[in-house]
């Protein structure tokens, strides 16, 4: 993986932070839009951790594959990744 790791990392972190509170909430049967609220906050930052790894795989994966026989195949990849975000 290209993307600064230590970036990743600390996001990731945020997000499991996110995820234990959710589920303290649902334990907690607190109120659903406040469930809700959280749910989005970290989909919001593990949308953020996809966009650094997605941003780096390109300008490094995909750019040196262009320069070899892996083009296609890199190509392809991150289009198959473009139309899971779409859909």
């Amino acid at each position: 993986m290209q993307a600064d790791k230590s970036k990743v990392e600390r996001l990731l972190k945020i997000a499991r932070g996110q995820i234990d509170g959710i589920l303290r909430l649902v334990n907690e049967d607190a109120y659903c839009i406040d469930i809700s609220n959280q749910i989005m906050a970290c989909e919001a930052i593990m949308t953020k951790v996809n966009k650094e790894v997605l941003k780096e795989h390109l300008h490094h994966c995909v750019k040196d594959s262009l320069n070899d026989q892996s083009q296609d195949e890199k190509l392809d990849e991150i289009m198959m990744v473009i139309d899971k975000l779409v859909r």
